[in-house]
């Protein structure tokens, strides 16, 4: 069985540029994640939940402003996030993309905008 084709010319150029961008792109990846592993303790900012040992390669840096260029040494625009959270953090984003709504500053900082208690007050002021 055969692979696919490849182009007759200009296919390792294109192979060479790919493999130097891919090359490039890790290397500003690991350089950055290791600094964020310095700077911050191994624990996931969303979830809480703690890294150590093979388990350390599931938190990943979370860029704050999504521009992955944006690396300030202090560690500014980063946030330790297990892989879950940071999946659910781009999804938030993406949808919110379209959104018109702009959360409120105490919402913003909230993993959850849900306040199950919010009229809770209101509900004990009917009962006496």
């Amino acid at each position: 069985m055969r692979g696919p084709r490849r182009p007759k010319s200009g296919g390792g150029r294109l192979e060479q540029v790919l493999s130097e961008a891919q090359r490039d792109r890790e290397k500003r990846a690991a350089g950055y994640r290791d600094r964020a592993l310095k700077i911050y303790p191994p624990i996931c900012a969303r979830c809480g939940r703690e890294f150590s040992g093979i388990r350390l390669r599931e938190l990943t840096v979370h860029h704050k402003d999504h521009n992955h260029d944006n690396n300030p040494p202090d560690g500014s625009n980063w946030e330790l996030l297990c892989i879950y959270c940071h999946d659910m953090e781009h999804q938030r984003y993406v949808d919110d993309e379209g959104n018109e709504y702009e959360p409120q500053a105490d919402e913003r900082d909230s993993y959850s905008t849900y306040r199950p208690f919010a009229a809770l007050k209101d509900l004990l002021k009917d009962k006496k």
